[in-house]
């Protein structure tokens, strides 16, 4: 058996629910989204930490017990307003593939992309990936400043 396959399980009925106005509480979301299915578990992310500690943070994870009932949730509640702002929903999986997809398309200058999936190689190739992504990125920026000192000396 595949030891990340219950990451990877988990993700398809987990949604990242961002966009959050910092008004709306545990409960509230839980309301918002419980008519769309069995909720598992819910994760409300507050600073641990710094002048905002104990604060919401602006987003939130829903697990469902189904993937069709986190499927459900996303279609209907994405864009819905909440507090006069629109929810933003995904699956939980798809916001990490946006993400490093976003990140190395950047990186590579728009060439190739590379796709972190999680399929079975794990998080150290994720890691190493998202390590070699930030250095190539520091790189082209070290070469950017550079040619602009350039510039402004001539």
């Amino acid at each position: 058996m595949d030891p990340y396959g219950s990451i990877d399980d988990k993700c398809e009925n987990r949604l990242y629910i961002g966009n959050l106005d910092l008004r709306i509480t545990e409960a509230a979301l839980l309301k918002l989204f419980s008519p769309y299915g069995k909720i598992v578990s819910e994760d409300f992310l507050y600073h641990t930490r710094g002048p905002k500690r104990g604060e919401p943070r602006g987003f939130a994870f829903i697990q469902y017990s189904t993937k069709e009932e986190a499927e459900l949730a996303k279609e209907k509640m994405h864009g819905r307003f909440a507090c006069g702002r629109p929810l933003v929903v995904r699956l939980a999986s798809e916001k990490y593939m946006l993400e490093t997809a976003d990140m190395s398309s950047k990186v590579a200058g728009g060439g190739h992309k590379v796709h972190l999936t999680g399929g079975g190689v794990g998080q150290t190739t994720s890691r190493t990936a998202k390590i070699a992504a930030i250095k190539n990125k520091l790189k082209s920026l070290e070469e950017e400043s550079s040619g602009t000192k350039k510039q402004k000396q001539t």
